[in-house]
C-alpha cells in the first residue's frame, strides 16, 4: 500500500487517475487505504478532497465505500471542510448524500456557523435550504447570525434576518449581543442595520457591564460610537461593573481618536473616578499609553489625583515600569508623595532607568 504522504499528496492534487489505478491494482486492500488518516489531524482522504474542492474525488471515494461522516480529531467532517473553504459543488454533493447538515465539530460548531464567518452567501443559502438551523449555538453561545454580524458582511446578515426575524435576540454565554459584536469590530453598515431593524434596548450590557458604545470606543471605532449616540441615544457616561466609563476603556486600550472624541468633542469630564478611584489618567499610566496620557493632561486632567489607595498616576506608571510615562509625568510636575501605605512613586520603581529618572528629578 502507498504511504500516507503519497495518498494525501494525490488527494491534495485531485489526482483521480492515481486512485483509480490504485483501486484496480490493489483490489484486496483498497478498503484499507480509504481508511488511512493523517497522524496529526486525523483527516481522512475525504477531508482533504473536500477542503480542496475536489468533488470528483469525493464521489469516487464515497462510491468506493468511504464514510462521508467520519470526523477528524477536531470533530470536523467533510461537510465542515467544504463549507469553510466555500466549495459549493462539494457542499451540494455531500448534502445530496444525506449527510448531517448540522453535524458538530469541536466547540459545537456547525457547518453553517463556519460558513457564517465567510462572505459566501450562496453556500449559506444552500445549507439553509437543506435544513441547517441558524439558531443553534456553539460552545460560547454564538449562533450563525451572531457570527455573521462579527464579520460585518451585510448581505448575509440581511438574509438571516429575513429568514428568521428573531435571530438577533440572542446573547453569548458572557452576555454579548450581536450589537456588541458589530460595535467592537467596527462594522458600521451592520450596526446601522441592527439599530434600524432589531429591538435592542439602549445600552444593553454584557456580563462585564460593557455597552455597545463602550465597545466601539475601546476599539477605536468612533464612527460606530457616533452612530449609537445618534440612533439609540446611548449614554456616554454609562459605567461597567468596575466603574469604567467609555473614556476609561478607550484610555486603557490606547485609542487616541476615541479619547479625543470623548474629551474634546463630547466634553467628557476627564477626572471621573472608577470604583477603585482611578481616573482615566491613571488607567492610561498603568497600560503605558503615553499618547493618551498627553491628551488627557492637555485636556486638564489632574496630574496628582489619587485612587482609593492614595496612588497617583505617577505611582501607577512607576510600579508598572513605564519609563516614558514616568518621565512625562515628572516633567509636568507630578508630586512625589506617599500613598496610604507610605510608598512614594520612586520606591515602586524597579528598573534602573526609572530610578535614575527620579534621582535626576530630585536633584533639580
Amino acid at each position: 500500500m502507498p504511504s500516507t504522504q503519497e495518498l494525501f499528496k494525490a488527494a491534495l492534487q485531485g489526482d483521480l487517475a492515481y486512485f483509480k489505478e490504485l483501486q484496480s491494482c490493489d483490489v484486496d486492500s483498497h478498503d484499507s487505504w480509504l481508511k488511512v488518516t493523517y497522524p496529526k489531524s486525523g483527516d481522512n482522504l475525504l477531508h482533504s478532497a473536500a477542503r480542496q474542492g475536489h468533488v470528483h474525488l469525493l464521489k469516487f471515494f464515497h462510491e468506493a465505500g468511504a464514510d462521508l461522516e467520519l470526523p477528524n480529531f477536531d470533530g470536523k467532517r467533510p461537510l465542515h471542510e467544504a463549507t469553510q473553504a466555500g466549495h459549493l459543488d462539494c457542499v451540494k454533493y455531500l448534502l445530496s448524500q444525506d449527510v448531517s447538515v448540522d453535524c458538530l465539530k469541536r466547540a459545537d460548531w456547525t457547518p453553517l456557523m463556519l460558513a457564517s464567518t465567510k462572505q459566501d452567501l450562496v453556500v449559506i443559502q444552500t445549507l439553509v435550504n437543506f435544513g441547517a438551523n441558524p439558531s443553534l449555538r456553539n460552545k460560547d453561545g454564538w449562533n450563525s447570525f451572531h457570527l455573521a454580524c462579527r464579520e460585518g458582511f451585510l448581505p448575509i446578515v440581511e438574509f438571516y434576518h429575513k429568514y428568521r426575524g428573531d435571530l438577533w435576540d440572542t446573547v453569548s454565554k458572557n452576555g454579548r449581543t450581536p450589537l456588541h459584536t458589530t460595535a467592537l469590530h467596527g462594522c458600521y453598515d451592520v450596526t446601522l442595520f441592527l439599530l434600524e431593524n432589531c429591538g435592542y434596548s439602549v445600552d444593553v450590557k454584557d456580563s462585564c457591564g460593557s455597552t455597545p458604545f463602550m465597545d466601539a470606543m475601546r476599539s477605536g471605532h468612533v464612527n460606530v460610537g457616533q452612530l449609537l449616540l445618534e440612533k439609540q441615544q446611548a449614554n456616554i457616561y454609562e459605567v461597567d461593573n468596575v466603574g469604567y466609563q467609555a473614556l476609561h476603556q478607550a484610555a486603557q486600550a490606547g485609542h487616541t481618536e476615541s479619547v479625543k472624541y470623548l474629551v474634546e468633542t463630547k466634553g467628557v469630564e476627564v477626572d471621573t473616578p472608577t470604583t477603585a478611584g482611578s481616573t482615566a489618567l491613571a488607567v492610561a499610566a498603568k497600560e503605558g499609553q503615553l499618547a493618551v496620557l498627553e491628551i488627557l493632561l492637555g485636556a486638564g486632567a489632574n496630574i496628582n489625583s489619587v485612587d482609593n489607595k492614595g496612588r497617583s498616576a505617577l505611582h501607577i506608571a512607576s510600579g508598572a515600569h513605564h519609563a516614558a510615562c514616568v518621565e512625562i509625568l515628572l516633567q509636568r510636575g507630578a508630586d512625589i508623595t506617599p500613598d496610604v501605605a507610605g510608598n512614594t512613586p520612586d520606591k515602586l520603581a524597579k528598573k534602573d532607568s526609572i530610578v535614575e529618572m527620579f534621582e535626576r528629578h530630585k536633584a533639580l
